[in-house]
């Protein structure tokens, strides 16, 4: 049998396998929580702010006399070991659990305190000369530890996303740059509105990625509030004078980014609206890629019976009964991703809305919602870009066709011939079948075909002017 030792909580004695790292705490929890089967291991940057936030606490408790420095050395040594992921599969707790995170911590607390025993040149389980809570957890609550590693990890997990979306908006921007010269019709309600390019289309989708860029970048910011230091409930019970700032410092400089300890710490303590900005954000970049995304099922739509303006890449055969058939598979497959990231949104505001008094124990959900969010969304955009976005092709002579056939390029008349002129012209073709050229040039003669010319020149319908009588 596996050699285990034997570690005990006021709830009472337990046999931990002598391999693991983790203690009694964490064994509970994962005894107590299988609820979503994603163990903290699989949130890699989760473990690492967890570090940082660990080795901080240590060398700010040793700045202020509450552990001495031979303590404070073993518990930096485990907490670079976490950092450097060494020990990722230690933490087993998932990522959804009862307590506000308190497994989470404990998880930490007990990883790097039996990293540290070893350093000492102790057994595990030895806690008598470093113990989880009173040395690792010196001078913290779970309540600030466990919010400040969150922020840290999803401030970085952010940086990753909104690159992967600037790639998605560069992607845009390149196609459109490739379509500026292909002429196609431009619909409102589905409906024939006016000429524009497949370029001018591309780059109005590359616009709005970019906007939602930065309207990201601005709601990361409010990660850098942090409470360290509030222990409990932000009455900093149990720290030493002049602890939070301190250690605040020491973390930022460890995380490198500029980190700053709340003016409030108590209300810093239960307040998680941004995660609610933030999420909010996330939701609207996720509803702007799926609309593009059925845009892109719309205009490829056929190839024979749809608009089949573009076509996309082909990546799969789309039926088990309809041969040659090809389906948008990737567009869809971020439609579905985006709407669980719009899902996620309501579940943060709720479990948000869900904090009591000093303190909001719904945060392992809105931890879990946000961290699978941004994971989902940012490989549904890569996969967005490597395997449609980059391979679209543009049917030219269709799209150039489909406008002068439409009725909708009467609008351009309006200035020459007058509203009720053009509705004429526009309900005869409709009517008929005619084109909107034979009505108004060859039968009505209401223009000439020199004006008409010039009114419907590429460049003018790519770059309208007001043309006079």
């Amino acid at each position: 049998m596996e050699p285990t030792r034997k570690e005990h909580d006021f709830l009472g004695e337990l046999e931990i396998p002598n391999h693991l790292y983790y203690g009694i705490q964490t064994f509970r929890a994962v005894e107590n929580f299988n609820i979503t089967g994603i163990p903290i291991s699989k949130e890699p940057l989760f473990i690492k702010a967890l570090g940082y936030v660990k080795k901080a606490a240590a060398l700010a408790n040793k700045d202020c006399g509450a552990i001495d420095a031979k303590i404070a050395e073993a518990i930096c040594y485990g907490s670079d070991q976490v950092i450097g992921g060494k020990f990722d599969q230690e933490f087993v707790s998932d990522l959804i659990q009862g307590g506000a995170g308190t497994s989470v911590n404990m998880n930490a607390n007990e990883v790097i305190a039996n990293i540290g025993l070893e350093y000492l040149g102790h057994k595990k389980g030895e806690y008598n000369f470093l113990h989880p809570n009173n040395h690792v957890n010196c001078s913290q609550s779970t309540n600030d530890a466990y919010p400040s590693a969150f922020r840290i990890a999803l401030y970085l997990k952010m940086e990753t996303f909104i690159k992967t979306l600037a790639g998605l908006e560069v992607a845009f921007a390149k196609k459109g740059e490739e379509f500026k010269e292909v002429l196609k019709m431009g619909r409102t309600q589905l409906q024939d509105a006016v000429p524009m390019t497949l370029g001018q289309e591309f780059k109005a989708y590359a616009t709005t990625i970019g906007e939602d860029i930065q309207r990201l970048k601005n709601a990361q910011e409010l990660l850098l509030e942090i409470n360290m230091g509030a222990t409990a409930i932000g009455t900093k019970v149990n720290a030493p004078e002049g602890y939070p700032e301190i250690c605040v410092k020491y973390l930022a400089d460890e995380v490198g980014i500029p980190l700053t300890l709340s003016p409030d710490l108590i209300e810093a303590t239960v307040d998680t609206g941004a995660y609610v900005q933030i999420m909010g954000t996330l939701k609207r970049s996720a509803v702007k890629i799926s609309k593009i995304c059925n845009d892109l099922r719309l205009l490829s739509s056929g190839p024979r019976t749809g608009l089949n303006e573009i076509n996309l890449p082909a990546r799969q055969p789309g039926s088990s009964i309809m041969p040659g058939k090809v389906n948008p598979v990737i567009p869809e497959v971020v439609n579905q991703t985006c709407f669980y990231v719009i899902g996620q949104d309501l579940t943060v505001t709720m479990a948000a809305e869900a904090g009591q008094l000093q303190l909001n124990v719904m945060e392992p959900v809105i931890a879990f919602a946000m961290f699978t969010s941004l994971d989902y969304l940012s490989n549904a955009i890569q996969t967005l870009i490597d395997k449609c976005i980059n391979g679209i092709t543009a049917n030219v002579d269709h799209c150039y066709n489909m406008v002068m056939n439409s009725i909708g390029i009467v609008t351009q008349l309006n200035p020459i011939i007058g509203y009720e002129e053009s509705a004429s012209i526009a309900g005869e073709a409709l009517k008929t079948g005619k084109s909107v050229h034979q009505i108004a040039v060859l039968e009505r003669k209401l223009i000439t075909q020199e004006k008409w010319d010039e009114i419907y020149s590429l460049e003018n319908l790519i770059h309208p002017k007001f043309i006079t009588k």
